[in-house]
């Protein structure tokens, strides 16, 4: 008997049922978009790893006290595969979960997640609005001021990055490509032009 494996559009269905916020939705999107450019950069699964970054916050919506514990039972019961309901509860490593992130899957998703959502908040303050026109040192410059976007939690970002044996700006650069493959989807494709 042959493993299931959930289908995008199974994904997408089961994420928006249980997540009615536009702001979760464009983060799902957002991280769905950079695993899938990660996926391409590292030779993975690019189905399987936007998959994950689409429902990574699965539980979020609905039981944010019980934040990867829920995703858990809800992709169980569905029969999704051990392999994506790990990965999914390993983003919360240290937080709200002890999985620890081992394949690289794991590792990027624990390190762009937190980053996704200050990407985006450095983009907002752009006068374009835009990522077309983001660099990582725009990031940088910003990631300095520990007031700005300060419920992100850097100090996540940094072990994954050190996980991934990369450079935290190389590591922006690569979230940013990512996110400008989804920049329409997530709102931050810029003002129109006049």
């Amino acid at each position: 008997m042959t493993e299931y494996v959930p289908t995008h559009d199974e994904a997408l269905a089961l994420f928006k049922e249980l997540n009615q916020s536009e702001g979760l939705r464009k983060h799902a999107y957002a991280v769905e978009g950079v695993m899938r450019y990660m996926a391409r950069k590292m030779g993975g699964d690019e189905e399987k790893w936007g998959i994950v970054g689409l429902v990574h916050d699965l539980d979020y919506g609905r039981f944010p006290d019980q934040h990867c514990q829920k995703s858990r039972e809800i992709l169980a019961e569905r029969g999704w595969p051990e392999e994506y309901i790990r990965a999914i509860i390993s983003h919360g490593w240290g937080i709200c979960s002890d999985v620890e992130p081992q394949s690289n899957m794991e590792k990027v998703l624990y390190a762009i997640d937190e980053l996704t959502g200050f990407i985006t908040a450095v983009a907002l303050i752009r006068p374009s609005k835009s990522l077309t026109d983001l660099e990582a040192r725009s990031v940088m410059k910003k990631w300095k001021d520990k007031s700005f976007a300060a419920g992100v939690n850097r100090a996540v970002i940094e072990k994954g990055a050190a996980m991934l044996d990369t450079e935290l700006t190389d590591l922006v650069t690569d979230v940013i490509m990512g996110m400008r493959q989804v920049a329409s989807q997530i709102g931050l494709s810029g003002c129109a032009a006049l």
